[in-house]
Parts: structure tokens; sequence; C-alpha cells
């Protein structure tokens, strides 16, 4: 198939659109639903993700995406107790790729809501089961088990968007877009990513783990295919806050720091002894505890938490949530698709636990950048290559 005609574009006022090659065949297949215009920005950019990750670490890997940049991306690797409990996730054993979905979603659940997933391997009855579970538009993958394709034919009442990916597809060598009728051309981004990008430690701390490199490389690779600016906070394999096309670099690492003490905040005892009252659907959890995190004293006045507990939830009171962030977060990695013009981007990032970054360098204060690094003991390597992504 050359090209497929889409129900529109961005919005429905923008018609006719459509796919297209113009040489060869579409590298993907629609197996179930009919996928729209921004769904497909989001399958392919997505998908470029995933398949990077899996190159550079060797590991399944996953991606929740929503407006062309990433809510969330992870490594296939075990969930732990408190994981599970967090992200909703099913008991017993799962697959790799499908635990990479439940972390990729669990980044950032609020802004995963309506989200297209992305997987680096085939779609198994695991994955599928977790999607069946969460409001999501569709999913990507090079392949799809005939038990998981079963599953995922159900949900939304038979519309839920299915792509297959051609795992071997190269894109042309350039690449074109029009903007208010004019055409823009560059070569593709085949930018890899990989640990020669890590080598140039300019801190004073050079002890940088495998662990923390291969944090360090889902960052730079989840920032490859996010809309600058962007700066992107990492832990144990999964990122914990993205910031996405923000103005100001300091934004972006507030933006992504602040949803970084909301992913660890879901982490607090008094959120995880939560008593939700039964009919309360996962979407509206996420919500609630969103809403609780962010100010109980609001959901208690005038007894508001009886439409979502049981019981009343202890005051998490601002300084219950800075001694529990300034205490527990730690060993986290930051990863910035352009130079940190001053250190305050630093001194941000320190408010949430980053002990490691990777950034391109290049700015004419990377003296005082350096220093505040030093300052709280951090790793620092400079990449040398921007990553801006529009």
């Amino acid at each position: 198939m050359k090209e497929l005609e889409l129900k529109y574009g961005c919005n429905p006022n923008q018609k006719p659109a459509r796919i297209l090659m113009e040489e060869g065949e579409l590298p993907l297949t629609v197996l179930n639903g009919k996928p729209g215009y921004i769904n497909f920005m989001d399958a392919l950019n997505s998908w470029q993700l995933v398949k990077a990750l899996k190159r550079a670490t060797g590991l399944p890997a996953a991606a929740s995406f929503k407006h062309v940049s990433p809510a969330g991306a992870a490594l296939g690797q075990p969930l732990t107790d408190t994981e599970r409990q967090i992200y909703f996730a099913p008991s017993g054993e799962l697959s790799p790729i499908a635990c990479a979905y439940i972390r990729a979603r669990g980044a950032d659940r609020l802004c995963s809501f309506g989200d297209w997933a992305a997987l680096s391997d085939t779609c198994d009855a695991d994955t599928a089961r977790c999607l069946a579970e969460e409001v999501s538009d569709g999913v990507i993958a090079p392949g799809y088990t005939a038990g998981a394709l079963e599953i995922l034919k159900t949900k939304r009442k038979g519309g839920y968007n299915v792509v297959q990916i051609d795992p071997g597809y190269q894109p042309a060598p350039v690449e074109r877009r029009h903007i208010y009728g004019i055409t823009f051309e560059q070569g593709y981004n085949d930018l890899t990513i990989d640990e020669k990008m890590l080598e140039n430690i300019v801190t004073k701390n050079k002890d940088l783990p495998q662990t923390a490199k291969n944090d360090m490389l889902l960052a730079l690779i989840t920032l490859k295919y996010t809309q600058s600016n962007s700066v992107c906070y990492v832990k144990n394999g999964q990122t914990i806050g993205v910031g996405a096309g923000q103005q100001s670099r300091i934004h972006c690492t507030r933006l992504a720091g602040n949803k970084a003490d909301i992913w660890w905040l879901r982490q607090h005892p008094w959120v995880l002894e939560l008593d939700f009252l039964d009919e309360l659907r996962r979407p509206e959890r996420d919500n609630v505890i969103d809403q609780y995190i962010a100010d109980f004293t609001t959901l208690a006045l005038g007894g508001a938490w009886k439409r979502f507990f049981k019981t009343c939830p202890k005051d998490l009171t601002p300084a219950v949530k800075e001694e529990w962030i300034a205490q527990c977060l730690t060993g986290v990695t930051l990863g910035s698709d352009a130079f940190f013009p001053f250190g305050d981007n630093v001194e941000r990032a320190h408010q949430s636990g980053v002990q490691y970054i990777a950034q391109p360098g290049g700015s004419i204060r990377d003296d005082q950048v350096i220093e505040t690094a030093d300052k709280y003991g951090m790793v620092m390597a400079f990449t040398g290559m921007r990553l801006f992504h529009h």
C-alpha cells in the first residue's frame, strides 16, 4: 500500500488528509481501528524512540506518547511491589515488554491518559491485557501474538488502533515537510546515541556506574524525540519527569523536576495507604492522587474528600513532602537536549535528587554550570551533540 487516507488532519476542518510514500510501500499495516493524523505522528515518533532504546541497551523498551512527545519511556525491567501498586499493575509474573509499558505509562499517569503506546518487541498477551485496562488511543509494535491481537480488538468497542511496523524499515536520508506552502528539507537525524557520547566527564566526580550510563542513554534518546526545549529526569531505567516544548531551559527543568517529585511522592506511605471508594476507576484515582499530593487542604474543606475515600487521609503538608523528597529521592539522572545556560538548572535538578547529568555543553557559562555540579558532587558528561526536535 502506497498511501492511506485519513479522516482529517490535526483538526476536523483540515481536509483532505493522508499518509503516503513518494517511493515504495508504506512500512506499516493497520491491523485494527482507523488511526488519525496525530495518531500516526505519535506512532512514528514513538516507534523511533523505542527502536533506538532497544538498540542502545539491548533491553525491551516502551513509550507512552501524547501530542508528539513522550509522557514516559522505560526499559523492560521487573516491577517492584511499590511500582505495581502505584501503576495499578496486575499481580503475578509479567513479560519484560509488559513491564516496560507499565513503567512508561506509570512515569506520568496523568499525562499518559489517552496515550499512544509504542513497543520495541512483539506485543504479547501480558502487554495487551495491560493496555486493555488503560485509556489509550492505540499501539505500534513490530508484531502481535494471536492472543494479544484478540484482546486488543475488543478494546474501545472494537475500534482500538493497532498498527504493525516493519522493524527493518529505513527512512530516506533526506526528509521534507511543508509549512505555509513552503518546503523545508533536512537530513534525517540518524545520530546514534551510545556510551561513547558519555566519555567527556567534566566534573571532579567521574564515577559513572553502568546503571547511570543506561539512564543517561534513556534520557538522551527520549529527548531526541521530544519537542524542544526539553529536559528529562530518569531513575532505574524509566523516565520520571519529561519537560517538553518550553521556551526557557529553566522552565523545562522545573516542569520535569516537578513531575519527578510527584512520581516519588506517589510512593509516600501516606499515598500508598489511601483508602479509595470501590467505585473509583483508574483515571479518577490518578486525578485524585494528583489533587491529594498537590493540596489535600482543598480536598478536606467541606468534607469533599468523602467523594473519593472511605476514611480521611493524612494531611500531606508541604513540610512532609519536602522532607520525603530531600531524604529519599536520590541517584536521579538528568538529560538536556541543549546546553544549560546557567547554573540555576543544576540547582533545581539537585532539589529532585539528581546525581548524574548529560548535556551537550557549549555555553559561555559552562564553567559556572560545572562549578555548581561540583558543589553537589554530581557527575556531568558533555555529549557535544544537541538534540533539538521540532
